[in-house]
């Protein structure tokens, strides 16, 4: 199913959806708070998921449906800061937040004291364990997975891979690497020949695969977790390294580089991610919580692929700097939540 496609069978079920539960009785939520506890901004990513949720907390509140959708991003990547910032929102009289979080397990204390304070937790992209809060994410580990699945198809002989992490400790980097040994181990032709950590970070990724480099032996593809991709290209382009299939994370300066290269010599690759816009779901499920209704702890997302059949469009949508991006309204929130 191509990019389009899936996004047109999506707005069907959510109109379906929205017309299957136009007439319910809500609770009214114009008084109130969410906040939304972000531990990292340092990347483009980050960056265009806090922008759509400014976009769309910021119309929210202008409509009357909630009184605030604050902003709060922690000064580093450490656990305990995270853990302090969501006390000190609880102290604020928060009636919901929403959490990336920096580790699946290590917030829960602070997770559970929010529960038991009467606030909802919606956590996203980083989820929690904590069984009291909700969780909003695609399936990671597929996502991993289907990064070999693809390459298996490209390269049927197998060859040397190159994996490149992303940010130490969070649910994130743990199941995209989980899914990418998952699908080696189902094309054992594939082997992981070396690591490097990039921190979803273009820069960051390509010092770190620079340093690895001169160690490896010929590297057929990378597998990555997405900001890493125009990264990994420019190192082994520095090193004078053959250019290998290089996954990628859907970011502008990923697909400008992929378009470049097509246009040149007919590269080809495979791009994809969760869309910054899922804290936009995460907002309207949490908003739906306060609402009254009645939803699953677990609401999954299908992530956003980029093909060469879709690329040019992608790329035409995505602002310089950006991320492909979709952002949700109440009705298609409504619908993913109804879908579950």
């Amino acid at each position: 199913m191509t990019t389009t496609t899936r996004i047109l069978a999506f707005a069907a079920t959510t109109a379906l959806a929205a017309t299957a539960l136009a007439g319910s009785a809500f609770a009214e939520t114009a008084g109130k708070r969410l906040a939304l506890s972000n531990n990292y901004a340092g990347n483009s990513w980050r960056q265009a998921m806090l922008q759509s949720w400014a976009k769309v907390g910021d119309k929210a509140v202008a409509d009357g449906i909630v009184a605030a959708a604050d902003t709060f991003t922690t000064a580093d990547q450490e656990v305990p800061t995270q853990a302090a910032q969501i006390q000190n929102l609880i102290l604020q009289g928060y009636d919901a937040i929403v959490i990336n979080a920096a580790s699946p397990d290590a917030l829960n204390g602070a997770v559970k004291a929010a529960c038991d304070a009467g606030i909802v937790v919606v956590s996203f992209d980083g989820v929690v364990s904590e069984p009291c809060a909700w969780r909003v994410a695609v399936d990671f580990k597929a996502l991993g997975e289907q990064q070999v699945d693809y390459l298996a198809k490209r390269l049927p002989e197998g060859g040397n891979l190159l994996e490149i992490r992303g940010l130490a400790g969070t649910s994130v980097d743990n199941l995209i690497h989980e899914g990418i040994a998952a699908g080696v181990a189902k094309h054992p032709n594939f082997k992981i020949v070396g690591e490097a950590t990039g921190n979803w970070d273009q820069a960051t990724a390509q010092r770190a695969v620079s340093t690895v480099l001169p160690s490896l032996p010929p590297v057929a593809a990378v597998v990555d977790q997405g900001g890493d991709g125009f990264g990994a290209a420019q190192a082994f382009k520095a090193a004078g390294r053959d250019t290998p299939i290089i996954i990628m994370g859907n970011r502008q300066d990923e697909l400008a580089w992929w378009k470049e290269q097509h246009d040149a010599n007919g590269y080809e690759t495979w791009s994809a991610t969760v869309a910054p816009g899922v804290s936009t779901l995460a907002f309207w499920v949490a908003q739906q919580i306060l609402d009254g209704k009645e939803i699953p702890k677990d609401v999954t997302v299908p992530f956003l692929e980029v093909t060469s059949a879709t690329l040019d469009a992608a790329l035409k949508d995505t602002p310089t700097g950006g991320v492909a991006n979709k952002e949700y309204t109440q009705d298609e929130a409504v619908a993913a939540i109804a879908a579950k």
